[in-house]
């Protein structure tokens, strides 16, 4: 726009979620298998490196009731410091990590979870640019709390929590509120799914590219520079 470009412009995910797939179950027979069924199930998904805020997580984990869960589905290079920094809060015993899990698995382990947190942390040369399982999560009905990080505020919409990045008592109180007021989750968790309804489905965002495209082509033509 500041060069003068005047045409169509629109910001589509690469991707959505199929809301057959992706759909709240409990998965209550892995839930079994892993012994999760009783407690608060507090949940990452992705990559285990510095700049996704794991650490953040942890912290903010480390003070809550004992009753509560810290599961990181993903694996990475922070993964062994993760560990690590678990056994010096003394959590070790409530943190699990599940390793990598193949994406035709991942809706179920998903809804191990009774939230998910995506706390990323902007660097020098990254940020977050979607958070796909953020929308996953939503999909299948599961609570969301993100960073300010990148595009995280704009894909929660008011369908989640958000915090300043790097806060981890901001983080801690979120996830305080989310374990006592059982409104709260289930307001949040129908609000998700009907925000991945509306917007973030394969279907949705195949229609949105189709009439973008649609559009582009009535527009007339730039004209082409010369030299």
């Amino acid at each position: 726009r500041k060069h003068g470009f005047a045409h169509p412009v629109s910001v589509l995910p690469q991707t959505g979620v199929d809301p057959a797939i992706y759909r709240p179950t409990g998965s209550p027979a892995l839930r079994a298998e892993l012994q999760l069924n009783h407690g608060t199930n507090i949940g990452f998904a992705g990559r285990i490196e510095p700049e996704k805020g794991v650490e953040t997580l942890l912290e903010a984990f480390a003070s809550l009731d004992l009753t509560s869960s810290l599961i990181f589905i993903g694996d990475g290079s922070h993964r062994a410091v993760l560990a690590q920094k678990a056994a010096a809060l003394q959590v070790a015993d409530r943190v699990r990590f599940l390793g990598v899990v193949s994406h035709t698995e991942m809706p179920d382990y998903i809804n191990l979870l009774d939230v998910l947190v995506l706390p990323s942390t902007t660097t020098a040369y990254w940020k977050e640019q979607f958070g796909r399982v953020l929308i996953e999560a939503m999909a299948c009905g599961v609570p969301v709390i993100g960073s300010s990080s990148g595009e995280i505020p704009n894909v929660i919409g008011d369908a989640g929590l958000i915090f300043a990045e790097g806060d981890a008592l901001a983080l801690r109180r979120h996830l305080v509120r989310l374990q006592a007021d059982a409104a709260l989750r289930r307001a949040l968790a129908t609000a998700g799914r009907a925000r991945v309804l509306a917007h973030y489905t394969q279907a949705q965002i195949a229609h949105e590219t189709a009439e973008f495209y649609r559009e582009l082509c009535a527009q007339p033509a730039p004209p082409r520079r010369r030299g």
